[in-house]
């Protein structure tokens, strides 16, 4: 089926199916809602402007809900139940971290350990084609904000997930 196969059959699922359908994109419930209540959308573009436009408007708690579907940068899976796609996307995503030497994943372990000590949520980046020491530079820079800062970075790493995710869901 085509992209814009895709989006006309979405556009004509009933509300709640629609919204458990993009959910995997996301991670928050909030966010799956609304897209869905925004349909019908005649283009990918549309589609994505109106992502950005939501996620950005959610609440903090909508956000930690989306940080929450995703297993930390080098494990594979989350804490919290996600649908098996997400979890596809989140290997694809961390792939490079996730094919390091054992002693690189455990000082991205420790990483995670000490973020989540300072923040109380796990540590959030769009990991696609990052490496590992890439990875690891950007969280040891970001466990010098503050809460506020980073909470607003890690949102932005979220968004730039969800963009790459819903063309990923485009497209299979």
């Amino acid at each position: 089926m085509t992209v814009n196969g895709i989006l006309a059959r979405w556009n004509q699922l009933p509300a709640a199916t629609g919204a458990e359908e993009i959910l995997p994109c996301c991670g928050s419930r909030a966010w799956a809602r609304q897209m869905a209540a925004q349909r019908p959308f005649e283009d990918v573009a549309t589609l994505l402007a109106t992502s950005d436009r939501i996620w950005l408007a959610l609440s903090t708690a909508d956000w930690l809900e989306a940080f929450q579907s995703h297993p930390r940068i080098g494990e594979t899976r989350s804490h919290l139940e996600s649908s098996a796609r997400s979890q596809r996307w989140s290997a694809q995503e961390q792939s490079l971290a996730t094919e390091s030497p054992e002693a690189v994943k455990h000082v991205l372990a420790e990483g995670n350990r000490e973020y989540e000590r300072k923040f109380g949520r796990i540590f959030i980046i769009c990991a696609t084609g990052k490496s590992t020491p890439a990875i690891l530079e950007n969280l040891q820079r970001r466990l010098g904000n503050d809460d506020a800062t980073e909470l607003h970075e890690a949102a932005e790493q979220q968004r730039q997930i969800v963009q790459m995710r819903v063309k990923k869901w485009l497209t299979e």
